[in-house]
């Protein structure tokens, strides 16, 4: 006879696999470099503004719900705190760019003869406006593709894929680029329980109250991180014998001097020849120094990060949207760099433009995070 006893089948829970919906963090960072690197490359606000577009719809579509990932806006916020500073610095302390287009007068406050080439008010052009805005707005796209970074991908999951001689200063990174991200939630969290309690959580008053508590936080939390560390056996390094010490030293240094020696060379027009020889051999003998370094710092990876295809894509959508855009500022630097005198206004440059839509890419390779039902 059957079983007749109250007995539920358990049915198998289903299993959330993040793994299949999460991306290889250096290849998140890589993407977004490589936007950053895109917008040193020009001062065209067309095109910076495109670049911006591009990695917010980015982060739009691949953020997830960590407390981690709200960072990006408050990166927007700084981009357009900066912004604004830039122009207002220029509007104070005036611009080298001649101008005729006066847009309006600030009272002028005479300065002795010792401060010469210095002033503080003064007519305000339109030119030297919109020559500061323009800076402005390529600093304002790195900072956001910074932050796009950091809400994409976390910097402690980037630490895995470090190499072990650069595991330690990778710690060091990690924990102050997480900095930003933490007190931004520790900030929100208490001003939505402040709010909760009928309490005020804008003003003066609400910011030293808050700011106590977020203070607390944070150092209860560098007490925590201090002993997680000490347990783990940071800072603590094998015995490596004495020639495997100056073959990697040697090694480390040659091949970034290297790296210094190409890079100068093809920012240069007479190391152009050399540049990419030399930047390529140092860039090798550098890899092999971190790799023999590595012994010195003997450490194991709890389930390290796949590479996979979807990696190389979304680390070459950034790589190739980088080499466009320095190829099209070399072969036409009037569309990406426009003039403000006279005073005109920048136009699109269609190749340029297609060559940044490139970074799109992730958001047709990189399958979406499925979000449960409530």
């Amino acid at each position: 006879m059957p079983d007749t006893g109250v007995r539920a089948a358990r049915a198998p829970l289903p299993v959330r696999s993040r793994t299949r919906f999460e991306l290889h963090a250096g290849a998140w960072w890589l993407w977004s470099l490589g936007l950053g690197t895109a917008a040193t490359r020009t001062t065209n606000p067309l095109l910076l503004a495109l670049l911006m577009a591009v990695a917010g719809h980015v982060v739009a579509v691949h953020r997830s719900s960590a407390p981690w990932a709200r960072s990006y806006t408050a990166f927007a916020k700084l981009a357009v705190a900066v912004l604004l500073v830039r122009l207002a610095f220029t509007a104070v302390l005036g611009s080298p760019v001649p101008g005729t287009h006066v847009l309006f007068t600030l009272p002028e406050i005479p300065l002795p003869a010792w401060a010469q080439g210095i002033r503080l008010g003064g007519p305000v052009s339109a030119e030297a406006l919109l020559f500061s805005g323009y800076n402005g707005l390529k600093l304002a796209a790195l900072l956001v593709c910074v932050g796009a970074a950091n809400a994409l991908a976390a910097p402690a999951r980037l630490l895995k894929s470090l190499p072990g001689a650069l595991y330690e200063a990778g710690v060091a990174v990690v924990v102050a680029l997480t900095f930003a991200p933490h007190l931004i939630a520790d900030v929100q969290r208490l001003r939505a329980a402040r709010r909760l309690r009928g309490r005020p959580d804008r003003g003066l008053r609400g910011l030293f109250q808050v700011g106590l508590p977020v203070l607390e936080g944070a150092l209860e939390r560098s007490v925590a991180l201090a002993a997680a560390m000490d347990a783990r056996g940071y800072g603590r390094t094998a015995e490596v014998p004495a020639p495997v010490r100056r073959t990697t030293t040697a090694l480390t240094l040659g091949g970034l001097l290297g790296v210094c020696a190409g890079t100068y060379g093809l920012l240069t027009a007479e190391g152009g020849v050399y540049g990419m020889p030399v930047l390529l051999a140092g860039a090798l003998a550098a890899l092999a120094g971190l790799r023999l370094g590595g012994r010195r710092s003997p450490r194991t990876r709890y389930r390290p990060a796949p590479w996979g295809v979807r990696a190389w894509l979304v680390a070459g959508s950034g790589a190739a949207v980088a080499a466009l855009l320095a190829l099209a500022s070399v072969r036409d630097p009037g569309a990406l760099h426009p003039g403000v005198v006279p005073l005109a206004a920048p136009a699109l440059p269609l190749w340029p433009a297609a060559a940044i839509l490139l970074g799109l890419l992730p958001v047709l390779v990189v399958p979406q995070e499925r979000k449960e039902p409530s």
